[in-house]
């Protein structure tokens, strides 16, 4: 029988960017979060100061939900881009969006940031969210989780229709060289859905789901999953962990490079925990069944 582990995220309010890092740069804001030259010296500055080894983009859960109609407070040096008012009142609504446009925006600035990157020798991360995240910046949850009980058929549905759309950002992404692809959706963890829920996501959504992301992915990126995702995949049995032998004790971050093109998913741990080292020489990547 399923039983889903919940992670218990000590990153869970970790968002935006430290305001040690926007401070040392000459950034005008909300304007900076907004084009891919400031974008490109903020992920700079982010990398030095977490002595990480990749760039990350982009710096918050918004970009998504803008980018399908969303309206977002785009925030100061202090606090970075966030839901501002909900443009639905019904799930059924979310069907009708209008698909991503990636010749404007701000998730073309992003992609185009990521280009940058790579172009400049940097390993980028890209970081798309799941349905629910989404969500929360489209409509109020209370509406989500009542179709979740009475309309799952019209949920599958909703999954289907925001998760092609971050499909496709994956594929524009890995097509600009990005070559790590972080996914979470922490707010649809099993924590806040509990057990039935979460079960039920996995089976109409997340499993099928990361199969079409490892088909456009391939060789050329890996997938970081949340934690949360990669114990709900294991606890209903359509994922397992395997143990990979590293070449020495490595830092989860450096660990996650070395596995671009070797492995397709990795998600023992979150991808902001860079710093811990695996002194065994293991880590542990998630084969989907």
């Amino acid at each position: 029988m399923a039983k889903i582990v919940d992670f218990k995220c000590t990153f869970q309010n970790s968002v935006g960017i430290n305001e040690n890092v926007t401070k040392s740069l000459d950034l005008k804001f909300p304007d900076a979060y907004m084009k891919r030259e400031s974008m490109v010296e903020i992920a700079k500055a982010i990398k030095e100061y977490d002595e990480a080894t990749f760039c990350e983009l982009p710096f918050c859960h918004t970009v998504e939900a803008e980018a399908m109609g969303g309206i977002v407070n785009y925030g100061d040096e202090k606090a970075g881009p966030r839901a501002k008012e909900y443009i639905c009142t019904k799930p059924e609504e979310i069907l009708g969006l209008k698909e991503i446009d990636f010749n404007s925006g701000r998730i073309f600035e992003v992609l185009e940031a990521c280009k940058i990157l790579r172009e400049q020798g940097e390993d980028v991360v890209l970081e798309v969210a799941g349905p629910f995240t989404i969500m929360n910046v489209l409509i109020d949850p209370v509406y989500v989780f009542k179709a979740m009980r009475k309309k799952p058929d019209l949920m599958k549905e909703v999954f289907w229709k925001l998760g092609n759309e971050v499909l496709k950002i994956i594929e524009e992404a890995v097509n600009r060289g990005v070559t790590m692809i972080s996914y979470a959706d922490s707010s649809g963890g099993v924590n806040i859905l509990g057990p039935k829920m979460a079960e039920q996501v996995v089976e109409l959504f997340t499993y099928e789901y990361l199969k079409k992301m490892q088909e456009i992915t391939g060789d050329r990126a890996l997938i970081l999953l949340c934690p949360k995702t990669t114990l709900s995949l294991i606890g209903t049995e359509k994922a397992e962990f395997v143990d990979i032998e590293l070449p020495s004790s490595m830092r989860y971050g450096e660990v996650c490079s070395y596995l671009v093109g070797k492995e397709k998913f990795v998600g023992q741990m979150c991808i902001k925990n860079i710093k811990y080292e695996l002194k065994n020489g293991i880590c542990k990547a998630v084969h989907l069944k």
